[in-house]
């Protein structure tokens, strides 16, 4: 910007977007200082490099707003997460699949974890029975995005919603 382009010769650019052909920075920069904006640097890569003749200050800022108003359109997946034991009963089971097809119709992931407590742990395989019936009952909003897995005491399997059509 300004002072700092150390190049021979540069193209420059008027600030309407018309062309001003290839000249030295010092010309260019007199050119800007009469009307009182920049020269920046917009094409380093170019030969021979292209310079923009704009108010700097104006362009960060709207450069700014452009970056804020793409930050405000993302979305965010949580990934939320659905604690079951052992020895749960049919109807909290039911409860617990409800809320999870809740968080998955909202886009967010879900973490289900079978926590295992004393001896359960000798019996993996019913914790794994449980949360296939878990993914089962998931299936018609959500798809298995990493397989049953244990950690620790907890059996654990992440479900991601199905892509909505």
């Amino acid at each position: 910007m300004n002072e700092e382009i150390r190049d021979k010769e540069i193209r420059v650019v008027g600030s309407d977007g018309s062309q001003l052909g290839i000249m030295s920075p010092r010309e260019a920069m007199k050119i800007a200082a009469e009307q009182n904006l920049d020269l920046v640097k917009i094409a380093p890569q170019a030969t021979p490099p292209v310079c923009r003749i704009m108010d700097y200050g104006k362009y960060r800022y709207e450069q700014a707003k452009r970056e804020k108003e793409a930050r405000k359109n993302q979305k965010t997946v949580d990934v939320k997460e659905v604690r079951m034991s052992l020895n749960i009963d049919v109807h909290d089971f039911d409860t617990k699949a409800n809320q999870a097809k809740k968080f998955l119709k909202s886009g967010d992931k879900v973490k289900v974890s079978v926590r295992f407590r004393g001896r359960e742990l000798a019996h993996p395989e019913m914790g794994k029975t449980l949360l296939e019936r878990f993914i089962e009952a998931c299936a018609e909003v959500g798809s298995v995005d990493k397989p049953p897995k244990m950690e620790g005491r907890s059996l654990a399997v992440f479900i991601a919603p199905k892509a909505a059509k």
